[in-house]
């Protein structure tokens, strides 16, 4: 019998290592979704004897795929600050009109926390063994990141210098965090979420509104979006869009 060449071995070793990489993946995969949904329902008093227990799993194989407590809060406020980026940075892309596509993506935002409020006050706090720093503000850099790419564009496109955009959009994005933190931080609060939606809405709106004013740009609450984002002189006249 032939003995297999070093070639073979070399290609079964790679095949049996890739294996593993992929089962050690899938179940630190199955560890965080497991450590966001304990998360949703025991709120931040959580720990990795209850997550082995949602998984049916020994406590020492949870800690042999994510090392620790640190590590797996990192790695659960990583996914779900995924999560909610994946439902928040697609609202901001409208095709009607900017007071639409303000109260749609405020609207997205607190409804998501209102469906996932512990995972919100996760994100939110601290780690509690200093091992994250992926935190609430992190969403907010991200999604402020992407206005400031639609203002700057919008700026260009009317002659104004593009780097005015990203003070603005991330002074929204910061108007936005703190009336939502103060509200949310309210054992008892006063209002509810279509009124804080509606005094975002407002707010945000009235600067746009304002900065546009300085800037000279003809910008109102009632314009398009998409009438924004070309420019002025390749826009149609109103009667024709009305066709």
């Amino acid at each position: 019998m032939t003995a297999p060449s070093a070639h073979a071995e070399q290609t079964a070793g790679d095949g049996r290592a890739t294996r593993w990489h992929g089962h050690k993946a899938r179940r630190r995969a199955e560890m965080i979704d497991a450590a966001i949904e304990v998360i949703e329902e025991h709120g931040l008093e959580i720990s990795v004897q209850l997550i082995a227990e949602h998984l049916s799993l020994p406590r020492p194989v949870v800690y042999r795929h994510v090392g620790g407590r640190a590590e797996l809060d990192a790695l659960a406020r990583q996914r779900i600050l995924e999560l909610l980026l994946a439902e928040l940075l697609p609202a901001l892309n409208s095709d009607g009109t900017l007071k639409e596509a303000v109260r749609g993506a405020i609207g997205t935002y607190l409804g998501w926390i209102d469906r996932h409020p512990n995972l919100h006050r996760f994100l939110g706090d601290a780690a509690p063994q200093g091992g994250s720093s992926t935190t609430l503000s992190e969403a907010g850099r991200a999604v402020g990141r992407q206005l400031a790419d639609i203002f700057a564009a919008t700026l260009a496109r009317f002659g104004i210098d593009p780097a005015r955009g990203r003070p603005m959009a991330f002074g929204m994005i910061g108007l936005v965090d703190g009336v939502v933190a103060s509200w949310r931080s309210d054992p008892t609060p006063a209002l509810t979420t279509e009124q804080v939606q509606g005094i975002l809405t407002e707010s945000v709106l009235s600067l746009f509104e304002g900065n546009a004013r300085s800037l000279g740009v003809p910008l109102q609450r009632d314009s398009l979006v998409s009438d924004l984002l070309i420019a002025p002189d390749a826009a149609p006249p109103p009667a024709e869009r009305l066709h």
